[in-house]
């Protein structure tokens, strides 16, 4: 006999809310405190419920749905512990800009007193990652509680809202309905005239300049506009060097990405005037002795844009106001393809037989510098694509992002250029790409080891065949069988080792109606 609700209850006022503000999809990992919210979604049916086996793939398809889309998505945490499962992609998400809505259950508010096994302090769990954290403490706040966290959404650049939903108010009758309060849409801060003439003038002082594109600016317009510019004044475009999301190849302009080392940025950088379109300042990823963490001094830096504001706008006005001409599109490039068919992969075989298979309009989620930088230096001699990258440097991010890519753009080939170490920290993507069918194609960089913390030792001068660095930096004891774990996750997945076998296994999967995990053996 099924168990029919005939009053409306908070949970129902609560999916009628979050429903009007624009939601439309959720990140679910429900448990015992979630239940009143399960079933007014079974009741609903208007917001769909995309389950993950891991807390971390909720909010990691959270954040690549968000960049996508440009849409809120929700996701479903049970209590604190579940929260704080899911706060390393949320990192990322903030530093994306990314805007998230979460909803945690709690225990009932008569309950909290008796610090029950799963009791913790879930506001201070959630405000490092949360624009606010709002406690529903009664069913006649759901409205104004919904609205204020979609509004929270739109503060500076973006992030994440959080709202704590106990269960004795989702159980409660729901109050007569209210006309709810919508949020206002959201609209990036316009940059005054003052500061685009202020660049200007900057800029029409002798000397080197760069454009350094970031944020919202990497689109198609801004990147034409920023070319613009550099053309009329014989200045260098970069980007920022962990973009959300970025437009790069087709005939558009080529963009320089920011280089991650220290030494290397201050070389890249020069005596250059670098304008901020959109990015922040050019600081070192680490404090390394003897290396500044501001990496432009301040007399060199041109603010035209925050992040969060509306950086293509300003590059245009700057455009006019400098009467710089409209960039012409470039030539496309053939790439040549990974070469002999017989050949051991390399990563720079794995780019190239990408760059001649990856379709037009694909979406790439990249995570890891084994195919990271290749990828990056050569995107522009692909199709027009968009690539999303680690924006927080918390691990764990690629395979849920391409998740939440393959949701909101249902239409286009998600290709995810993974690394294997951080592969590991949310594989159960894997399931949730299975079980939806998403349009998935996964090339695992197995060169078993943390190539990033090899690289740092031996900046370091820290040898790699001591035996302690050796235990804690190589992944071939054992070996992880990437092929075996797809499987059982019920994904298709082959091993390849030569080029030859590698476009074989991405011409399949790029055919596919579901995912593929290729695992791509390199040195």
């Amino acid at each position: 006999m099924e168990n029919a609700v005939t009053t409306r209850l908070g949970a129902d006022l609560l999916l009628d809310s979050l429903y009007q503000a624009g939601a439309r999809i959720c990140f679910a990992n429900p448990g015992t405190t979630e239940l009143g919210l399960v079933s007014a979604l079974a009741r609903d049916g208007r917001i769909r419920c995309v389950l993950s086996l891991f807390e971390g793939v909720c909010t990691g398809a959270a954040d690549g749905y968000a960049r996508v889309s440009g849409e809120v998505p929700l996701t479903l945490l049970h209590l604190g512990p579940g929260f704080a499962n899911g706060i390393a992609n949320l990192h990322n998400a903030r530093r994306a800009g990314s805007r998230i809505v979460n909803l945690i259950g709690d225990h009932a508010t008569w309950h909290l007193a008796y610090d029950a096994p799963l009791t913790s302090d879930i506001r201070s769990l959630a405000a490092p990652v949360s624009r606010a954290v709002i406690t529903i403490d009664r069913p006649q706040a759901i409205d104004a509680c919904v609205a204020q966290a979609f509004a929270a959404t739109n503060l500076e650049e973006g992030g994440a809202a959080t709202l704590v939903i106990p269960t004795d108010v989702v159980d409660a009758p729901a109050p007569d309905a209210v006309q709810p309060v919508l949020p206002a849409p959201y609209r990036p801060t316009s940059v005054s005239e003052a500061i685009v003439d202020d660049a200007a003038r900057a800029l029409s002082k002798a000397g080197e300049s760069i454009v350094l594109l970031g944020g919202n600016a990497l689109t198609e317009r801004g990147i034409r506009a920023g070319q613009a510019i550099c053309t009329h004044l014989g200045a260098r475009l970069l980007m920022e060097p962990y973009p959300a999301i970025v437009t790069l190849g087709g005939d558009l302009p080529v963009v320089e990405r920011q280089a991650y080392f220290p030494d290397d940025v201050i070389a890249q950088m020069g005596a250059a005037r670098v304008v901020l379109a959109g990015a922040r300042m050019p600081i070192s990823y680490f404090g390394y002795e003897g290396w500044p963490s501001q990496l432009v001094p301040d007399e060199r830096l041109v603010r035209l844009a925050e992040p969060g504001e509306d950086a293509v706008a300003a590059l245009e006005a700057l455009a006019a106001r400098l009467k710089a001409a409209p960039a012409a599109a470039r030539s496309t490039e053939t790439p040549g393809g990974s070469g002999h068919s017989e050949a051991a992969l390399t990563p720079a075989s794995v780019v190239e037989e990408v760059l001649v298979q990856l379709p037009q309009d694909a979406i790439i989620s990249l995570e890891g510098s084994t195919l990271g930088g290749p990828w990056l230096r050569n995107a522009h001699r692909a199709r027009r694509h968009r690539v999303m990258t680690n924006t927080g440097g918390a691990i764990g991010q690629g395979l849920p992002c391409a998740v939440g890519a393959a949701l909101a753009a249902p239409e286009a080939r998600i290709v995810s250029l993974q690394s294997d170490g951080s592969a590991q920290y949310t594989l159960q993507s894997l399931w949730t790409m299975a079980r939806e069918g998403l349009k998935v194609t996964i090339i695992v960089a197995a060169n078993h080891r943390y190539a990033i913390l090899q690289t740092e030792l031996t900046r370091a001068a820290v040898p790699l065949d001591d035996a302690v660095v050796a235990s804690l930096t190589k992944l071939d004891k054992p070996r992880v069988d990437w092929v075996a774990l797809a499987q059982g996750y019920g994904v298709e997945a082959r091993r390849v080792a030569t080029n030859g076998e590698l476009a074989a296994a991405l011409e399949h999967g790029l055919a596919l109606d579901g995912p593929l995990l290729i695992q791509a053996e390199l040195p």
